[in-house]
């Protein structure tokens, strides 16, 4: 039996409530203890009882450079008085377009301190769009009165976008802002933060719509800094280091692992790394300098993380040191193969095995609602609400209009983590909640034990994918793509699937082009059509199919063809997030014709069939 290193956890012992019409209401037991109105509250505990401490590090040409809580601290008051001094407000606020750097951290905290509304603005709306159409929808959703640019790369679509009456500054003016003179109006601006305003606009991905800005006010975001500590309350016990990547323009980053860093006074040093395979060698290296003690990635960062890992015994052996308490998971599921070589290079380097923590939360719960801080071998494992959240279960078959299975039920949320609404979207916002004011996620859970539910839900996908054969038979979107994944490792690292109105399943596979590439060495440097048809990968995708179809127990679970996609997601037409979330309803719409393909009496010859010859 695998030894676990111990580690401090929170007690999730739910209190139940089952209605009549088989609606369940879950939460916490215990309440939520009491929290902060804000989080520079925090910043400004940190900067008095451990003014030394590092709040952010960063690699340079001599190592790392540092930002300490005292140092910070007095940045952001001399930002946050420069932005009072422009006249912004929630009908003028600040947007920040930039990457993770320490301008970026002081700007936000500085606004949150001043009470200032801000945004923080994916650069890739900016440096990797090519027609700015997501950039110029933020600007007229926020009607900025300030723009931080982080370099000249953000000229093009500064110039291209029409920020109209909003004033713009660049990193090199920096230095200006932070000799602002704070005065008694930013005091009493700081004094009078309310935790019911608006503290932030977080767009959301738009891995299902066109991005919405999410309003985040200062008292949901300490709420759930306090949430997560009574769930993880290791985290509490000496200050937390991390290593992370995780964009602050993205919730799981910008909240999350920021919070986490200033609500418990710990210390993040920035990683330039990215989870791909030519730019995790960044990470590598950091990894090897820094020993973090929670790691927080997505599971593509794992799959590279395994694979340096694997190659690298020094590595391993200084990853998995006594400072790291635990490993944590979000945004997707982990697939099994790499959690089950996480656990075997750590117990091969340290004699213990790491708890894999995950859960469930979004852009609009500030994110965690749900989480599993216990020992699970079922990746879709997520866990139980955390204190200070009730979860209510709908029953996903009323009438017959989801797919039958009386423990499936569309996930709905209500507390102090949860969004207000929109930002200036009244009618999205209206339709986010439901008659009793619980939030509506969109996503499906199933009960780990129906007859207990302390064991937990398990993710069982977006209620809005999952669509009928001409059969009749529901296919469960979510639940199949999971396998997908699993199963065709390490060919495919996503797939669409497809098969609303068409009497069989097939998919619209991502493929990884490393490994593609590695079956057709003679094919060094062709494009990934070449690769796609050459006969060694489509034999591999071919076996995978057919094993795939064997272990099927019905059209539902089964994948007829498929087609491997050769040309990127496009950012630009939503078919993918800039953290590589798939829009499935927006690759469908725009792919149509392959869609087509598929279901084609003679395939074409881009179509894979699970027959192996």
């Amino acid at each position: 039996m695998s030894i676990y290193r111990s580690v401090r956890v929170g007690d999730l012992t739910p209190d139940v409530t089952r209605r009549a019409d088989g609606t369940i209401l879950v939460r916490t037991a215990r309440p939520l203890g009491t929290y902060p109105r804000s989080l520079t509250d925090r910043l400004v505990h940190w900067a008095e009882t451990a003014p030394d401490r590092v709040l952010l590090a960063w690699r340079d040409r001599d190592g790392f450079s540092s930002l300490t809580y005292a140092e910070a601290l007095s940045r952001v008051r001399s930002v946050a008085q420069a932005l009072l001094d422009r006249d912004l407000s929630a009908e003028r606020p600040l947007a920040i377009l930039s990457g993770n750097d320490v301008n970026h951290l002081v700007l936000a905290l500085a606004a949150q301190y001043a009470g200032v509304l801000f945004a923080p603005v994916s650069p890739a709306y900016s440096l990797v769009s090519r027609d700015f159409r997501t950039l110029r929808h933020v600007a007229r959703t926020l009607t900025p009165g300030l723009v931080y640019a982080a370099d000249d790369r953000f000229a093009p679509a500064l110039e291209s976008i029409a920020f109209t009456g909003a004033a713009r500054i660049f990193a090199r003016e920096m230095p200006e802002l932070m000799t602002t003179r704070p005065t008694r109006t930013l005091d009493r601006a700081h004094a009078a933060i309310d935790p019911d305003a608006p503290a932030k606009i977080l767009f959301t991905s738009g891995s299902t719509a066109i991005p919405k800005g999410v309003i985040n006010t200062h008292g949901m975001l300490a709420a759930n800094q306090q949430m997560i500590l009574e769930t993880l309350p290791f985290l509490g016990d000496a200050p937390p280091v991390l290593v992370d990547w995780l964009p602050w323009h993205h919730t799981f980053g910008g909240n999350h692992n920021i919070g986490i860093t200033i609500y418990n006074g710990g210390s993040l040093y920035l990683d330039e790394g990215r989870p791909l395979p030519r730019a995790f060698d960044e990470s590598v290296r950091n990894l090897r300098d820094v020993g973090p003690t929670v790691y927080f990635n997505v599971p593509r960062g794992y799959e590279e993380l395994v694979r340096a890992l694997a190659r690298d015994r020094d590595l391993a052996t200084r990853f998995f040191g006594p400072q790291l308490r635990v490993l944590f998971y979000a945004a997707a599921s982990l697939p099994q193969h790499v959690a089950d070589e996480l656990a075997r290079i750590a117990i091969e380097t340290s004699g213990e095995r790491l708890l894999l923590v995950t859960g469930l939360g979004s852009t609009e719960t500030a994110p965690m609602a749900i989480c599993r801080p216990w020992k699970s071998d079922l990746a879709a494992a997520i866990g139980l609400p955390v204190p200070g959240v009730e979860v209510k279960l709908v029953p996903l078959n009323p009438g017959g209009a989801q797919p039958p299975g009386s423990d499936r039920y569309e996930v709905r949320f209500k507390g102090a983590n949860v969004m207000p609404g929109y930002w200036r979207e009244p009618d999205l916002t209206h339709a986010a909640f439901d008659e009793e004011g619980y939030y509506r996620m969109g996503d499906a859970v199933r009960l780990a034990d129906p007859a207990d539910i302390a064991q937990g839900f398990l993710f069982d996908g977006r209620t809005g994918e999952d669509f009928k054969l001409t059969t009749g038979t529901w296919v469960g979107v979510g639940a199949l793509r999971a396998r997908v994944i699993e199963h065709f490792a390490p060919l495919v690292r996503d797939a669409v699937i497809t098969g609303h109105g068409r009497d069989s399943v097939g998919m619209l596979a991502v493929p990884d082009v490393d490994a593609c590439r590695r079956l057709c060495p003679d094919l060094n440097g062709s494009p990934m059509s070449a690769v796609a048809a050459h006969p060694a990968v489509r034999h591999a995708i071919a076996a995978k199919l057919a094993s795939f179809a064997a272990d099927a127990t019905g059209s539902a679970s089964r994948i007829d063809r498929a087609i491997l996609l050769v040309d990127p997601l496009s950012l630009d037409d939503q078919e993918v997030t800039d953290k590589g979330s798939i829009n499935q309803r927006a690759v469908l719409t725009r792919r149509a014709q392959l869609v087509d393909d598929l279901y084609a009496d003679v395939p074409a010859a881009h179509v894979i069939t699970g027959v192996v010859t």
